[in-house]
C-alpha cells in the first residue's frame, strides 16, 4: 500500500492492530473447536485402555489358575503373574512369569485385586480418573464384571 505525503512516497510495512487480532480470534476458534473434538476422544481412550489391560491380566490369571489349581492369594496379589510363586523361605518355586509386566492404569493408579471377590470369584479393576471407589463418568470403576451395553 503506497501513501503519498507531499510528492514522497513511503511504504508501509507491517499489519495493522485490527489485522492482527482478526487473525488471533479466527486461532482461537479454529483452536478451541480442535480441543471440543479431541479431549473426549483421550478420555475414551484412557477408558478403553484400562478395559484392555483388565482383559490381559485376566488372561494370565487364568493361565495362573490352570497352571497352579487356584487363583493367586490376596496375600500374594498380581505381582506374582510377574515374578513366579515363592514357597515359605522366599525362594522361588517357579520362575514362570504369566504376564511381562503390571502397569498401573492410565491414570497412575495400581490396578486392585481382590479375592474372593464382590461380583465374582475374584474382582479386577481400576478406580477409575478420581483414584476412588464409585463414581459416575470418567470417575467410575472399571472392573472385570462391567460388561458392555448396547
Amino acid at each position: 500500500m503506497k501513501i503519498f505525503m507531499k510528492n514522497t512516497v513511503i511504504k508501509r510495512h507491517g499489519f495493522s492492530l485490527i489485522e492482527i487480532l482478526l487473525v488471533l480470534l479466527i486461532i482461537g476458534l479454529l483452536s478451541s473447536l480442535v480441543a471440543y473434538n479431541v479431549l473426549p476422544s483421550q478420555d475414551r481412550a484412557m477408558v478403553e485402555k484400562a478395559k484392555a489391560d483388565i482383559s490381559i491380566i485376566e488372561g494370565a490369571l487364568e493361565m495362573y489358575r490352570l497352571e497352579n489349581s487356584s487363583y493367586p492369594s490376596q496375600e500374594d496379589g498380581l505381582k506374582v503373574l510377574v515374578v513366579g510363586k515363592t514357597d515359605a523361605y522366599g525362594s522361588t518355586k517357579s520362575s514362570r512369569s504369566y504376564i511381562r509386566r503390571l502397569s498401573k492404569d492410565p491414570w497412575g493408579n495400581d490396578y486392585v485385586y481382590s479375592i474372593p471377590g464382590e461380583y465374582s470369584v475374584y474382582d479386577l479393576f481400576s478406580y477409575g480418573a478420581d483414584g476412588k471407589k464409585g463414581g459416575e463418568g470418567l470417575n467410575q470403576d472399571i472392573g472385570n464384571w462391567v460388561k458392555e451395553v448396547d
